[in-house]
């Protein structure tokens, strides 16, 4: 998968296995072997549907006059006497996501993050709104984990995950209040729960041993005996063995579905595969608008093959168990993200045609249950797309896509193909769309937190019904977001996003600090996110570009990074570097860069090619590119964006490799990493801070032991912004870090004792 991918929020692998709580039923297996209702594929081409989307004719949508946004002068003296945005301010924020409406379009669920800084712990709960901001209330206190709200299809009850008893299991709990009931006791835990239209059942997604499906009972003693084992070892025989932050072991991702009232449990998914496929959040399965059948994404190559290969196909199952028909296995690429239309005609899904090339561009396709045609709707759309939803009346889809730094949603007509913009909403993160065709959406900028709005999707009023960190805005000074065009390599405009510093006076020089997105293949975004207010907040000027390989800059762009991994993109943060360096308010003799994933690889290209800098920061990044190569998981990725392996192209691997050029090292490096990240493993950080030190560079070594490549937002997050204000302080001279980070590591720079 993508080496970043920043917007997005996964609850990894908590998944697998169901007995019921009550009684505690045996799972059950088909008695009679049923068939899908879907029709066999026709073998025919798939037909391309609609015409070229054109931007210049979409209306004009002006994020700087939307009257929602906190967008205001960067040197408002108003702003001056608000207190400088921190750390200790970021985890005041509430997070609200996951905005789910009610079946009769007239409340939105939601929920809420609440964290402690000094206790490093969130509270996630669940919160209902009527469509007009009225009648918000909290539906859920447990403290801990309340997510992935899901109304129940009469709507007088919704589902969600809990960790409150037992693990990740399901609860149902009446929409008016009362205690809630548990549905679910497995010991694999619970991922992806899915109500069948009918109410009677809930599919869901969990790693259970292949041998065991559905017996949870059998699941369980496994997982105790090798608990409790005194050799503790992993065994693998074949490739992708562990996957971001955890080992298979044996296990693989099922579904699992039970049925609410007796308990009972079948896995309609057996076999030693991954089905569903892991997809970052994207809906891995679905039910038919009858509830009869279960569309779900699998990958069923050679186990081996499974690391190099993006394939994916689309496979249909009764929901009862049974047979299985796939229905995509002529495309050797991508097949995903299943959505059955409400006429119960079409399944909705991604499709990529680049096998190999996991950022090739999503087409939002149709799969005709009828025929077993294929029709692709989005060819003449020229960016990738992110989510989708379809209309009450299957007549049309809203979908969401990256464009020039924001996330609007597009409408896409099932009979004529034509694609339109919606004109009333700048950008957004989640979104759904109820049965009166109203959308509820988040939407954050860069100097505004998320709040939950809704809308009519055509024309009519915005109206924001939550304001959950209103006071934040007021007590602190969230900075303003200016934009700016640079020529970069080949010609290319490179967009830039810049955030003037806290008590920002004009004819007054600022240090600054460049930040590079991960992905590679994906675009820093008009979104509020803690160092483009951190770092303004102590005194820098912050920018992040969005150089080749970006998305919403059109496919042929995006594409501009593969097999060039320091060519345009390295001449693109030049580029960008010079034209900041000109601004009169930045200070030329003190500028950083820092950078996450490939960013951190463009941090480590960077020392080895540009003494521009005065320091560096590297997070997660890839230093050695054949051990990065011969230690990652998902071998597509290097196998297309560098091109081949190290033994059959080992000048390439060498060419773009930063290892190659240590020598030239001299730029003090703050380098940060996990111990559990098996995307680019601890060991490139290690690498490169071992190239540093021994030829008498400054550095610092940072590393998350219990942290993938995402470290945890509120136990390991607080230490990184610490570490950054500190290292950037010593070199390029701006405010310091609030807490030492010595104290911070050994639990000590929170309350009284703090020796």
């Amino acid at each position: 998968m993508r080496l970043d991918v920043t917007l997005l929020v996964f609850s990894l692998f908590c998944c697998t296995a169901a007995s019921c709580v009550h009684g505690q039923p045996a799972a059950t297996s088909a008695k009679d072997i049923a068939s899908p209702s879907t029709a066999t594929p026709s073998g025919n081409p798939p037909q391309s549907r609609g015409e070229v989307y054109v931007e210049s004719h979409a209306p004009k949508v002006d994020p700087a006059g939307w009257k929602f946004g906190n967008r205001r002068a960067p040197d408002d003296r108003v702003d001056a006497k608000k207190k400088p945005f921190d750390i200790e301010a970021y985890y005041k924020i509430k997070r609200i996501s996951s905005p789910r409406w009610s079946p009769d379009g007239k409340t939105v669920l939601f929920t809420a993050v609440v964290q402690d800084l000094e206790k490093g712990k969130s509270d996630v709960d669940i919160y209902r709104v009527n469509a007009d901001g009225s009648g918000l209330r909290q539906l859920t206190r447990f403290e801990g984990g309340d997510s992935t709200p899901r109304w129940a299809p009469d709507g007088r009850s919704f589902m969600f995950v809990s960790s409150r008893k037992d693990g990740s299991q399901i609860w149902v709990m009446p929409i008016d209040g009362g205690e809630p009931r548990q549905i679910t006791n497995i010991s694999t835990g619970v991922d992806q729960p899915t109500w069948s239209p009918d109410g009677k059942k809930i599919a869901f997604a969990s790693r259970v041993f292949p041998a065991f499906g559905a017996d949870d009972e059998k699941n369980k003693q496994l997982l105790d005996d090798i608990k409790e084992s005194p050799i503790q070892a992993h065994l693998a025989d074949s490739l992708l063995y562990r996957h971001w932050t955890f080992y298979n072991d044996g296990t693989r991702s099922h579904i699992l579905v039970v049925d609410v009232e007796s308990g009972d449990t079948v896995d309609v998914t057996p076999g030693d595969w991954e089905s569903p496929v892991f997809a970052f959040g994207n809906p891995g399965f679905a039910f038919s608008p009858d509830s009869s059948e279960i569309c779900f994404v699998s990958n069923r190559d050679d186990p081996d093959a499974q690391s190099w290969t993006t394939n994916a196909d689309l496979y249909v199952v009764p929901a009862s168990g049974g047979d299985t028909v796939n229905l995509t296995s002529d495309n050797p690429a991508y097949d995903g993200h299943p959505s059955y239309s409400p006429d119960g005609r079409f399944i909705a899904f991604f499709r990529q045609t680049q096998e190999g090339y996991e950022a090739d561009k999503f087409n939002l396709s149709l799969y005709d249950r009828k025929s077993g045609d294929v029709t692709v709707l989005t060819e003449g759309f020229e960016d990738t797309i992110y989510d989708y939803i379809w209309s009450s009346d299957a007549g049309t889809i809203l979908f969401k896509a990256p464009r020039k730094g924001r996330f609007p949603l597009f409408t896409i007509d099932i009979a004529s193909g034509k694609i339109e913009r919606v004109a009333h909403i700048p950008t957004v993160r989640n979104f759904h769309l109820s049965s009166r065709g109203d959308i509820a959406f988040t939407y954050n900028s860069v100097s505004d937190p998320v709040e939950l709005f809704t809308t009519p999707l055509i024309g009519g009023e915005v109206t924001r019904v939550t304001e959950m960190n209103r006071s934040i805005v007021t007590e602190y000074d969230l900075r303003p977001v200016e934009e700016m065009w640079v020529t970069g390599a080949g010609g290319k405009k490179v967009h830039v996003f810049v955030v003037k510093p806290h008590g920002f006076v004009k004819g007054k020089k600022y240090p600054l600090v460049i930040n590079v997105h991960g992905g590679p293949q994906y675009q820093w975004s008009d979104s509020f996110r803690g160092g483009w207010q951190i770092f303004p907040g102590a005194g820098y000027v912050t920018a992040f570009p969005n150089p080749h390989g970006s998305t919403g800059y059109g496919q042929e762009y995006t594409e501009g990074i593969s097999k060039d991994w320091g060519g345009k993109v390295y001449r693109d943060v030049m580029a960008v570097t010079d034209a900041l360096a000109d601004l009169d308010y930045v200070d030329e003799d003190r500028m950083g860069a820092m950078g996450w994933s490939y960013g951190g690889y463009m941090m480590a290209w960077l020392l080895g090619h540009t003494d521009r800098f005065k320091a560096i920061a590297s997070m997660m990044g890839i230093y050695d590119l054949a051990a990065f190569y011969n230690g990652t998981e998902e071998l597509w990725f290097p196998e297309w964006d560098v091109g081949g392996n190290p033994w059959d192209d080992p000048e390439t691997y060498r060419k773009w490799s930063p290892s190659t050029y240590a020598k030239e090292f001299k730029t003090p490096t703050l380098i940060i990493t996990g111990e559990k990240d098996y995307r680019i493993p601890y060991t490139q950080s290690l690498q490169m801070f071992t190239a540093l030190r021994r030829q008498g560079v400054p550095a610092r070594l940072i590393v998350f032991p219990n942290d993938g490549h995402w470290p945890n937002r509120v136990k390991s997050m607080p230490l990184y912004y610490a570490a950054h204000l500190d290292w950037f302080h010593r070199y390029l001279g701006g405010g310091k870090s609030p807490y030492d980070i010595e104290k911070m590591i050994r639990g000590r720079a929170f309350g009284e004792d703090e020796n």
